[in-house]
């Protein structure tokens, strides 16, 4: 399985989608902060593996895109 958010290796299913470990956590610091991200490059960057820290407020655009559901249990 490959993360949908950023397509690197996938290591489980969380927050209703299957994540890298990268992403999980991003998105679970994310929702327990509130964060609010601003993107520089007009919303649109492109969410890679070796580019997914580039930029927070599309990362976590996506996560969402993908259906990861912030009060969603784990599995």
């Amino acid at each position: 399985k490959v993360c949908s958010v950023c397509g690197d290796y996938a290591s489980g299913f969380h927050y209703k989608c299957w994540t890298c470990e990268g992403c999980k956590g991003f998105f679970r610091r994310s929702i327990s902060k509130y964060s609010t991200y601003t993107c520089e490059r007009n919303n649109n960057c492109v969410m890679e593996k070796y580019s997914r820290n580039h930029c927070q407020k599309c990362r976590y655009e996506k996560c969402l895109a993908v259906g990861m559901v912030p009060n969603a249990s784990q599995g």
